[in-house]
Order: structure tokens, then sequence, then C-alpha cells
């Protein structure tokens, strides 16, 4: 064994974050995800030192190749097709998220001497939260009950590393951002996605970078076998309707975001999968908590700079244009249907539960 730590999905937001904590602590990292030009343009911004080996993880045989040569310390395994992308091609998600999950551990097992592995799970795995009928903090003890797409194929990874014979860590994590104004979550599909969400459903944040600490600290701490809930400080218990109109405030664009629907209190399912959590234990072992969300809108506001002040102007043109673009337009109905919205313009957000499949 080396004393590497192999991080998969290393070009993704959580990936990229979590390479640069690795070197910043001293670690040896190498790198892993899908050549791709875009990728390979990335490779210049990444710390020296960083050692990267392009592969696809749904090839067994790229795999095999990978484990084998590398022979990790760690496994921080974070490549996955999440949401909204997954609902456009929940095939090749399935190929990413369940299969080559599975490839990855047998892998990790057969190794002469098996790695840590780190899982990114997600709180989706938990289910619709109708914030109505449910009475926060999730736990760690509270039962799996997905209940689409996304939250079905991250259970099913999770049960994978949780059943296996490696030193594994599942870290369940809240929803993630940036203060990366290229990362912000502006892109038609995203911005269509979030306007299709209950407004008053909970939802807690979390700073990509505290993410990418805990990723890096779940290599060494005491917590084998452990699941862990990340995300922010209680500063970031949040409802759905706030995020993306303060980040539209922080970057200069007030009111650009129309308001959305409420969800409808007497359902359980026409909920996001997505609630406040006890990170308590993740924060005692792991100390990755240090960016709260007021430290993250005045962080974005400073990176925008001047340019904030000429985007008022154009905020009530862009509410118009977003207003026709959201998911209810011209939909009837009093409530938020979220995966109404998602299957009209996505595809169907049902979860292919393993045991409909042959």
């Amino acid at each position: 064994m080396s004393d590497a730590v192999l991080v998969t999905g290393a070009f993704g937001l959580v990936g990229s974050a979590t390479v640069r904590r690795l070197a910043e602590s001293g670690r040896r990292v190498v790198a892993t995800d899908l050549d791709t030009p875009a990728n390979r343009k990335a490779t210049a911004k990444l710390p020296t030192g960083i050692e990267v080996r392009w592969a696809d993880l749904t090839d067994p045989a790229q795999a095999q190749l990978l484990v084998s040569d590398i022979a990790p310390e760690s496994i921080i395994h974070l490549a996955a097709i999440i949401a909204p992308p997954i609902y456009r091609n929940p095939k090749l998600a399935r190929r990413v998220n369940v299969d080559a999950t599975a490839t990855l551990v047998r892998l990790a097992e057969a190794q002469p001497a098996p790695p840590r592995f780190v899982h990114a799970s997600s709180n989706a795995v938990f289910g619709a939260r109708n914030p109505h009928r449910t009475t926060p903090p999730l736990t760690v003890d509270d039962p799996m009950r997905p209940c689409d797409v996304y939250s079905g194929q991250k259970a099913e990874g999770e049960e994978i590393v949780r059943s296996s014979d490696l030193d594994w860590v599942v870290l369940r994590f809240g929803g993630v951002l940036s203060t990366d104004l290229s990362a912000l979550p502006f892109s038609s599909d995203a911005l269509f996605f979030e306007s299709a969400l209950p407004t008053d459903g909970r939802l807690q944040t979390v700073d990509v970078r505290d993410v990418a600490w805990a990723c890096a600290a779940a290599t060494t701490a005491d917590v084998v076998g452990e699941i862990l809930l990340i995300a922010g400080d209680d500063s970031h218990h949040l409802r759905q309707g706030d995020v993306g109109p303060s980040l539209a405030e922080a970057v200069g664009v007030p009111g650009a975001l129309p308001p959305g629907r409420l969800g409808d209190p007497d359902s359980d399912e026409d909920w996001f999968v997505t609630d406040w959590m006890d990170t308590t234990r993740a924060q005692e072992a792991l100390q990755f908590q240090h960016y709260s969300w007021p430290d993250m809108l005045a962080e974005i506001r400073a990176q925008a700079g001047w340019k904030r002040y000429p985007g008022r102007l154009i905020a009530p043109l862009a509410r118009e244009v977003m207003k026709r673009r959201g998911a209810y337009w011209k939909q009837p109905g009093r409530y938020a249907d979220p995966w109404g919205a998602i299957r009209r313009e996505m595809g169907d957000p049902a979860w292919d539960r393993p045991r409909d499949r042959p």
C-alpha cells in the first residue's frame, strides 16, 4: 500500500476542493476523473504535486488498473451524477452511482492492504420531508426512505459500501454551495429545478470548502464504520426559498428570482429530499465547520465588487425572464408539485427499485 489518497470525481465541485484541502495538508493525492477537455483544462488550477489519472470508473478494466497501480491508503469516492442532471439520464447515473461504486468497492476489498473507503452520500436518502409533519433535525438513526431516482441510487450506493469488508466511512452531505461565482447554480436546468421546489421546505446548506475539510479528515479520524451528517453550522438552517434570492442579492441582482410556490402541508410526498440535520457528532470528530452562511454571502458580495451595482438595473428584466422559465409558469394549482415539474421538463424521477429489476 502507498500513502496516497485516491480522489474520484476529482474535478467536480466537491472533488476539486477536496484535492486542494488534501494538498494543503501535505498529503499525497491522486486525482481521477473522466478524460474530457474541460477536465484537462482544469488541471492548470491544481496545486503542484498532484498526480492525475484519467479513468472511466464504469469500465471495470480501467478501474482495476487505477486501483492496482495506485494501491491507495484511502479512497474518497466522490464520482457521481447528482440532481438535477440525474433526472435526464437515470440509466447512465445508475452506472456511475451504483455499478461503478460496486466495482470500486470490490477492487478495494481485493487489495493486499485494503484502503479506508470514504463514501460521499446525501441527506436525500431520508426521503421527502414535509416540514409541517416532521420535526428536525435529522439524525443518523432516522431510517432511509428514498423516494426518487436520486435518493434511491444514493441509498443503493451507500448500502454497497456499508455491507463491504472495508474500513468505511459514509458522509451524507447537505446542500453544497460555493462562493466561487463561476460555480453558483445559475444554469437553466438548475434554475428550473430550484423553482420547482417548495419554498418552505427546510434545507441545510454547507460551504464546499467545509465539505472538503470533512472528506480529508475522514481519511484519518477515528470514525471507521460511522455515518456522519455533513452540513454547515446553525446559520445554514434555511428554507428553500431563501437560498436563490440571497445568492441573487449577493451577486447584485436583488429580486431577479420570482417567488415560488409553498408546499402542500397535507401531502407527505410532494416535497424534496432535504431537511436540517444534527451535525454534532460529525463536527466533534472532523472539526470541519468554518464558514457560516453570512460569511459566504459576504464573500460573494466582495468578489462581485462593483459589478453588483449595474446588476440592479437588469434585475426587473431578469425577473420577467425567470418567471416565464420557472416550473409553474401557466401551470394550474396552488402548491408546489416538484416531482410533476421534474417529470415534465427533465424525465421521470421515479426510482427503479432493485426489487423491480430482473
